[in-house]
């Protein structure tokens, strides 16, 4: 399995469950990666035959900015979930990183990650 790896997408979104997180909102920061077989798009140099990462991260940037969850958790599964509507993506690992949770002492990030598969 091939990967295509974006990392460090960013957008603003209203998750957590402290009413302060869904007024306020915060930076999620999202890396993935994309598992496919990436042979016949390099074989054919064919866009269509790959996914095309650019369109990927609207989407990601979309789910992030859309309706609010409690839990990073779920918005880590919302993602995969729409990776995973790409006909040639066979797998994807989601890390959502919330680097200003509201945590009381010294902290570089918080992050969820997930793996998620067609199988």
């Amino acid at each position: 399995m091939d990967r295509v790896a974006l990392r460090g997408l960013k957008a603003r979104g209203h998750h957590g469950v402290f009413p302060r997180e869904r007024e306020e909102g915060q930076t999620f920061i999202v890396d993935l990666v994309l598992g496919l077989d990436t042979r016949p798009a390099a074989a054919d140099d064919d866009l269509a035959k790959t996914v095309h990462y650019g369109v990927v991260a609207e989407e990601v940037v979309a789910v992030v900015e859309g309706e609010p969850v409690d839990l990073i958790e779920t918005l880590a599964e919302r993602i995969a979930e729409q990776c995973l509507k790409h006909d040639g993506v066979q797998e994807v690992e989601v890390i959502v990183h919330k680097p200003d949770a509201p945590i009381t002492v010294p902290f570089d990030d918080v992050t969820v990650t997930i793996s998620r598969s067609r199988v």
